[in-house]
């Protein structure tokens, strides 16, 4: 038995859902604890590429349970609609998946207040309602799965959900109608109903037999609630620390975490990125590593690798391994920038700061690595690797003094290598 954690070291987009589909086939259980639709994970097995944005990343693997947790925001047209792709992709989801009966729901008044609020244009978020559905839930004011079979409760919060968008400038006209959401909302919960469970005592059961269950992040730990460059990230623990919280295993009980990072950096929306390139190398970075969102297709800004953000999320989330992602990427891109410390205001640091203003000011004090032309795509062996990419590789691990276990040299399911001890 063991409880593995797979949690992103970056600010997301690093390749969880292909690590935790490799990862998938020695577990029984997948998790998703957090996050919401506003997650893009993206799994190609063979010809097929599915982007899940609820579903958890195990459901290629015919024997593995995949459960939503407490810890997740549920939109259920999102959530019905890939269980709906996945089924004409031939994936049968009956008995393979669970959602969590206190996870809270996203509602079309959410969407609308994250638009009313100006909280798109301000820190670059996705529209998916998101951080108002966890706003409703810290408030106490959340609908949650189990609400669905509760109508009174659920026509209330309906009613009060639409009474506070109202109140919201700019809001007259676009008011959602409580009876069409009322009915909906109904009509979600019938269709949810084989699928919802108390998920927390199903996985103490399945903990208590003995079997291996993968938790796996949304986002990532840059982008936490109380960790990352506030306030310019997601609304929950996208760190390891919402493990627990999100899927009612205990702390005690999580014996390994994975962090995932690139062998570069990206982060999407607003916000301080101390090593992002304007240059031609960032353009080149984000065209050939396809670098645009999951979900909403925008253009992420692009990098090279932060070793100042990397130490401080391997200690924040007790790393034990590491995966690297994307290094085929950096294939004839030259000599390639590593950056050791920050500048600040004159002042030469390696830790990360609190604050996004002093953040916004740091200047990345760069180290060159030779880089490499040779393309790493068909690699499949970590002795097949050219000799400078070893290099970044061993140089990468000392510096985090962390063991890269994994690397990733493609999109494909196989094309990620398992280094030797």
């Amino acid at each position: 038995m063991s409880v593995r954690a797979v949690v992103g070291l970056q600010w997301g987009d690093e390749g969880k859902g292909k690590l935790v589909d490799v990862l998938s086939e020695g577990a029984s259980v997948v998790v998703r604890y957090q996050g919401g639709a506003n997650a893009g994970h993206t799994l190609q097995i063979g010809d097929t590429t599915f982007v899940g944005h609820l579903v958890p990343s195990g459901v290629f693997r015919p024997e593995v349970l995949n459960v939503i947790g407490n810890g997740v925001v549920v939109d259920p047209a999102v959530l019905l609609d890939e269980v709906g792709a996945l089924a004409k992709l031939g994936v049968d989801l009956a008995n393979r998946l669970v959602l969590s009966e206190r996870a809270h729901l996203v509602m079309p008044y959410h969407k609308l207040r994250e638009g009313l609020d100006g909280e798109q244009g301000r820190i670059g978020t996705t529209g998916r309602g998101i951080g108002p559905a966890y706003v409703d839930k810290v408030g106490r004011i959340g609908l949650r799965v189990c609400d669905l079979y509760e109508p009174t409760l659920l026509r209330q919060g309906i009613e009060r959900g639409v009474r506070g968008v109202g109140q919201l400038e700019g809001a007259t006209g676009s008011v959602p109608d409580v009876q069409d959401m009322f009915d909906r909302y109904l009509d979600f919960g019938r269709r949810l109903a084989p699928f919802v469970h108390d998920t927390t005592m199903l996985l103490h059961a399945r903990l208590a037999a003995g079997e291996t269950v993968l938790l796996e992040g949304a986002q990532g730990t840059m982008l936490d609630v109380d960790f990352g460059t506030y306030p310019y990230l997601t609304s929950s623990n996208s760190s390891v620390c919402g493990a627990s919280s999100g899927s009612g295993i205990p702390p005690g009980r999580i014996d390994h975490v994975i962090g995932i990072a690139k062998a570069y950096s990206t982060r999407v929306g607003e916000g301080p990125f101390p090593t992002e390139l304007h240059d031609r190398t960032g353009t080149a970075l984000r065209e050939v590593g396809r670098e645009y969102g999951a979900t909403t297709g925008r253009p992420r800004r692009c990098g090279w690798i932060d070793l100042v953000a990397l130490r401080y999320a391997v200690a924040l989330n007790g790393t034990n391994e590491i995966a690297l992602t994307k290094l085929d990427v950096l294939s004839g891109m030259g000599d390639v920038g590593v950056a050791t410390h920050y500048e600040i205001d004159g002042r030469r640091i390696d830790t990360f700061p609190a604050s996004a203003a002093a953040l916004a000011r740091a200047r990345p004090v760069l180290e060159h690595l030779s880089g490499w032309r040779e393309p790493l795509a068909g690699v499949r062996h970590e002795r097949d690797l050219p000799t400078a990419t070893r290099r970044y590789i061993e140089h990468l691990e000392r510096a985090l003094a962390t063991r890269i276990r994994w690397v990733s040299v493609g999109p494909e399911r196989d094309a990620i290598l398992e280094r030797d001890a």
